[in-house]
């Protein structure tokens, strides 16, 4: 994997934090009358306003905002959709920038908003993200009149991702397998054994979402098992490796791909120091740095390369070492992400990953925690949204205050961010003192 070329991202000009976070239910809007109009105005003002309420400041406090989505033209029919939601929010005349880097959007939210606070050129910043990942808007009709955006229509747009031109188009299928593959092979584990692996971590990705309310599959009815005994199995792995949970490629099983759905999540970021000295409510959590990389659809195993070299970049900046680690949230769209990125960030020790998950050490209640909330297979993935949703979990377990807490309350947080053939971002944070 050495094929991926470097950069050495420098030291922070000043000290930045997260000091506000806000998040939606993450939900099937058109399934509940109580959301069937709902636009990304609502969606995006309820997270941008919760997250300035967290942090106890004002619209007038914010300098500037970030408006991300993974695909506004689909999602919403604008084309400049960080103007639609000024409004919204009491940002009237304010600037702003739109971004999109598919399911990656959430994560260079953040790191886009540090850059404008550690330059100077900000105190505070709102970077927030929304979208409609299960109602597709209707060309012609006003941004509420909306319809379910089927599965088929997803894997068309999934094309974007690729350089059509030049580029075979394998994320679906061939492309599911790409990182469990990878992993299968590099230790030799038999076919059986990377099944019951990939099989355990959406068993307890519905454990971790178990009683969140803001998690799309958080109720009793929603586990696996609960499945399993009402289709007559004992045994939830016996029933996750049968036809009721097909295979969608040699490898992985449609129980490891995203619970796409719709929702908002939104972080505010500002300079310590001035958080500081304003007294605000909670303690500033400290981003200690980021690590970035990009690699077009074409390139093998980009996930795997990408998250070495993001990997590299964030320690070699912050100077943190993977045993400081306390708690870990990856992108997990397609759920081998999870074995993967533990292993390549050096959180769980290599080859160790799959028998951690057997173990249940990676669940919410285990001595290795990964996606506490859930991740995207039962929290739910709202493309953009979902990596900011995962700051809000972060910082909620940082604080004391999640829904469900882990084992102790955590300092350090490894952030893995990963975009539909594209970017790769790797963020630490780390509470204030």
């Amino acid at each position: 994997m050495n094929y991926v070329n470097q950069t050495n991202p420098g030291k922070l000009a000043r000290s930045v934090s997260i000091i506000g976070v806000g998040c939606t239910p993450f939900r099937e809007t058109l399934n509940d009358p109580e959301t069937a109009g709902y636009t990304e105005g609502d969606l995006f003002g309820y997270a941008a306003l919760s997250a300035m309420e967290d942090a106890g400041i004002t619209p007038k406090d914010v300098d500037f905002y970030y408006h991300g989505c993974a695909s506004p033209l689909n999602g919403s029919n604008y084309l400049t959709p960080n103007m639609q939601v000024a409004e919204w929010i009491g940002m009237r005349g304010k600037p702003s920038v739109h971004h999109s880097e598919a399911c990656c959007t959430g994560y260079l939210a953040v790191d886009q908003a540090m850059k404008d606070v550690a330059s100077g050129k900000y105190d505070c910043v709102l970077t927030a993200c929304v979208e409609f990942g299960d109602a597709l808007a209707i060309q012609g009709k006003p941004a509420h009149m909306r319809k379910k955006f089927s599965f088929e229509e997803f894997q068309i747009s999934t094309e974007w991702l690729s350089d059509n031109a030049y580029t075979r188009h394998l994320l679906c299928n061939i492309g599911h397998d790409n990182g469990a593959a990878w992993y299968q092979q590099r230790h030799g584990l038999s076919t059986k054994q990377i099944d019951d692996a990939l099989c355990m971590l959406a068993v307890n990705a519905r454990h971790n979402a178990l009683g969140n309310p803001l998690a799309i599959d958080h109720t009793e009815e929603s586990l696996y098992e609960t499945a399993a005994r009402n289709a007559g199995f004992d045994d939830v792995l016996e029933y996750m490796e049968s036809p009721y949970n097909p295979k969608v490629g040699g490898i992985m099983r449609i129980s490891g791909l995203e619970h796409k759905c719709d929702g908002a999540a939104a972080v505010i970021v500002a300079a310590t120091d001035w958080a500081i000295s304003r007294g605000l409510p909670h303690t500033p959590i400290e981003i200690l740095g980021v690590g970035n990389a990009a690699l077009e659809a074409s390139n093998p195993f980009l996930e795997v390369a990408g998250t070495i070299e993001a990997t590299r970049q964030v320690y070699n900046a912050t100077g943190v070492k993977p045993e400081e680690i306390d708690l870990m949230y990856v992108n997990d769209f397609i759920i081998s992400s999870q074995l993967l990125a533990a292993e390549i960030t050096g959180y769980i020790p290599e080859g160790e990953a799959w028998k951690y998950v057997m173990e249940g050490r990676t669940n919410i209640d285990g001595d290795k925690p990964i996606n506490p909330n859930g991740g995207r297979t039962a929290f739910g993935h709202a493309h953009a949204a979902s990596g900011l949703a995962d700051f809000y979990d972060a910082v909620k377990q940082m604080r004391g205050e999640a829904f469900k807490p882990i084992r102790k309350v955590p300092r350090t947080v490894f952030l893995r961010g990963f975009g539909g053939g594209q970017n790769l971002c790797n963020i630490i944070i780390r509470t204030k003192g």
